[in-house]
């Protein structure tokens, strides 16, 4: 999971998503607009409405490999997600910076779950409306779930390269980052098996292809060769693998001797 890079939409996206947001806005009570938030947001975002194909074209545009999820990097990407739950935040639900491309078995379990730190506190507190409960407005506060939207998910996550393949938090116990790497990590589910087995295939399949630069280089590959090599390498799938194999890469002796042959990958 990292941080996904930003796309603008046009003028006339953007101003038509301002609108749509401003109808939302004007609406009396929080009950009506989460009601509101729901439907117009389910009426709009169609193959048919020009909106809402520049948006699936833009959040494409973000995504690792093949069209992967925002969160996972795993699974094709097919939902418009929103990142604040547009039941619990109406404000939001026509909010550029909160959509990503996410997969099913990411957005599913997420769904409306979401959780605050409330004033000081450590610890975060779930605000998911319970089911059949009434609307109302969530108390506010800092969300424990790590936007890769606008914050880079490395800084409060790590992945284990030398077997489990698993995130764990990067802050000690205890803190804050230490809560929003564990809550967000659980709540999409990010540790689960099949995952692991595909960083496992990736960091094999970086290391494959590190190898294999180095030898075209080495052997007089014409430039040409050698950048279709690293264009490959930096659009192959779970591109977290590959980042921190580049942060990690001192820590781990067969990666460092890598990375002293080609110094240059430090960049890509």
């Amino acid at each position: 999971m990292i941080q996904l890079p930003d796309r603008p939409l046009s003028r006339r996206a953007t101003q038509q998503l301002a609108r749509w947001q401003a109808e939302v806005d004007a609406l009396a009570s929080h009950a009506e607009r989460s009601a509101a938030a729901k439907r117009l947001f389910k009426q709009r975002n169609t193959a048919r409405n020009q909106t809402f194909v520049e948006i699936r074209r833009q959040l494409t545009t973000m995504c690792s490999g093949a069209q992967r999820c925002g969160y996972c990097e795993d699974s094709a990407a097919d939902e418009v997600e929103h990142i604040w739950p547009k039941d619990l935040y109406p404000e939001w639900v026509f909010a550029w910076r909160n959509y990503l491309y996410a997969c099913g078995p990411c957005n599913g379990p997420k769904s409306s779950k979401f959780a605050i730190f409330p004033h000081r506190s450590r610890s975060p507190v779930e605000v998911s409306r319970a089911h059949r409960g009434a609307p109302k407005a969530p108390p506010k506060g800092m969300p424990a779930l790590i936007d890769p939207r606008t914050e880079d998910p490395m800084a409060f996550l790590i992945l284990d390269l030398q077997g489990t393949f698993f995130f764990e938090p990067l802050g000690r116990t205890g803190t804050r980052d230490f809560a929003r790497a564990d809550y967000t990590r659980s709540l999409l589910r990010l540790n689960r098996e099949l995952l692991s087995l595909a960083r496992a295939e990736a960091f094999s399949a970086y290391r494959a292809r590190l190898r294999e630069y180095i030898t075209l280089r080495d052997e007089g590959a014409s430039s040409l060769a050698l950048r279709l090599h690293v264009t490959a390498i930096q659009r192959a799938a779970h591109p977290t693998v590959w980042r921190e194999m580049q942060r990690q890469q001192r820590r781990l002796p067969a990666l460092r001797a890598l990375f002293r042959k080609a110094p240059e990958a430090m960049g890509w």
